[in-house]
């Protein structure tokens, strides 16, 4: 049994090894699989498998956050998060990022243009960077990894990054600007 983070619905590889163990809290069995109910790391206790909740946290300064541009100005993006450091926040409960134009990106600051780099609705991973005002958190784009992960064109395809500051829709081939992350599953 693996000890990493499965999602709710997701199935349980056991290792046969023995009796089969029995259900605990956050599994359940459905078909003959059995599958985590819970966010969370299953953890076999005595002959019990179980999972762990994992407890959301609030932003720090370095968490890595993904949340969602709500509202724009020329000077900065306000980004409603929802995860923290990989955790789902719960319904109800999230936050408020800022991302200013000097913290798109590390280079040429002084060119960024807000609207090129963002539009409401897109799903942005950022980090936070200080702890900003009694309402929001100051968060930048301003690395590789970081920017726009998840986006929708006008014609309500998604789009498709093709470089570090530009997306294509692939039903019009449009190409729309924005400050894409780059996946963090490539080097």
């Amino acid at each position: 049994m693996s000890s990493s983070t499965v999602l709710p619905g997701q199935p349980l590889s056991l290792l046969q090894r023995g009796p089969a163990p029995q259900l605990g809290t956050g599994v359940y069995e459905r078909d003959g699989q059995v599958r985590a109910s819970l966010l969370g790391a299953p953890r076999m206790n005595g002959s019990t498998l179980t999972i762990t909740r994992i407890q959301p946290h609030i932003p720090v300064p370095g968490s890595i956050v993904i949340g969602f541009v709500t509202r724009m100005s020329p000077l900065q993006a306000l980004v409603s998060l929802t995860v923290v450091d990989g955790v789902p926040l719960p319904a109800g409960e999230d936050f408020t990022g800022v991302i200013r134009v000097q913290d798109v990106r590390a280079t040429e600051k002084d060119r960024v243009k807000i609207g090129e780099s963002f539009r409401g609705g897109d799903v942005v991973r950022s980090q936070v960077i200080s702890l900003g005002d009694s309402r929001s958190y100051f968060v930048t784009t301003a690395r590789n990894d970081l920017g726009v992960i998840f986006a929708t064109s006008d014609a309500g395809a998604t789009l498709e990054p093709v470089s570090w500051q530009e997306m294509r829709c692939p039903k019009t081939g449009k190409i729309e600007k924005r400050k894409c992350a780059k996946p963090m599953d490539m080097t």
